[in-house]
């Protein structure tokens, strides 16, 4: 038989929230911030697709918008980069960073897929990840980590990283068209 957890006092809980609604506003404020950054960095790709194809923005989205996984879309942007970029430094530029926009995902699925602990107070106090794994041979749900101070420095850390990226993309994009005009790739696109 299955084994539920119990049923919170939803009523207590809501009567209790109110004194803690600033923290778990910020904490919500920060994971916003998460999928605000991370689906800026994801969609700038587009514009990489754009060079990368040598079309239009409007084409460009059209194939980044039909590819319905960010693993499909940074799989075809790394094949054309293969058969495109001729210069090795561009080439190690762009993995970078898809390397690091990968590793930066981590953290944004990490939130985006789990299921949050509230406790009697209404407090974010745990996040339990929705991914599953195998521990000693059986299949249960991912780990359960505190929403504690250090976890809302790491937070706020990738929401850095995560700008930062931002930047280094657009300041890698002309350098990218450069390499591929250089190259006769590019020839008429805009």
């Amino acid at each position: 038989m299955s084994q539920l957890p119990p049923k919170p006092d939803f009523a207590a809980i809501e009567a209790a929230a109110h004194a803690t609604a600033d923290r778990r506003s910020f904490i919500l404020a920060l994971i916003g911030n998460l999928v605000y950054s991370w689906a800026n960095n994801e969609s700038m790709f587009i514009y990489v697709l754009m060079i990368l194809m040598n079309t239009d923005e409007a084409s460009a989205a059209v194939v980044f918008a039909t590819l319905n996984t960010t693993r499909a879309r940074l799989d075809l942007v790394e094949r054309l980069a293969r058969i495109k970029i001729r210069e090795r430094t561009v080439q190690k530029a762009l993995e970078r960073i898809i390397a690091q926009f990968n590793e930066l995902t981590k953290i944004r699925n990490e939130f985006n897929h789990c299921m949050y602990t509230l406790n009697e107070r209404g407090e974010i106090t745990h996040t339990h990840s929705i991914r599953m794994q195998e521990v000693q041979g059986k299949l249960q749900l991912g780990v359960v980590r505190k929403m504690d101070d250090a976890r809302i420095k790491e937070m706020l850390q990738a929401i850095r990283a995560m700008t930062k990226l931002n930047r280094e993309i657009w300041d890698f994009l002309p350098r990218l068209q450069a390499s591929l005009q250089g190259s006769g790739e590019t020839a008429g696109a805009r």
